[in-house]
């Protein structure tokens, strides 16, 4: 699986785990060059607190458009590690 933004591939895995329809990639797969520190958080009741990260790619900017759950609760522990995107990131085989 690939995750591209701006013509760019930001993650790239054959690994992924699918929860509610969206891929998530091991850290180690995602270039770090492209994410930049959110404040954002948000709550799921099974999943825990999801932390953020922006794209950064030449120049433009994607808020957001990355999450990670640091802490999962126990049910939600196979995406520890592990990244997902939306916000127009397409994740694609």
């Amino acid at each position: 699986m690939k995750a591209i933004w701006n013509n760019t591939v930001v993650a790239e895995s054959n690994d992924t785990v699918v929860i509610e329809g969206n891929h998530y990639f091991p850290e180690t797969a995602v270039c770090r060059d492209y994410l930049m520190p959110s404040n954002t958080r948000t709550s799921c009741s099974w999943k825990g607190t999801a932390h953020y990260y922006n794209l950064l790619i030449d120049g433009n900017a994607n808020p957001d458009a990355v999450w990670y759950y640091p802490e999962p609760k126990d049910a939600a522990a196979s995406i520890k590690g592990r990244v997902a995107f939306w916000k127009g990131v397409q994740v694609v085989e």
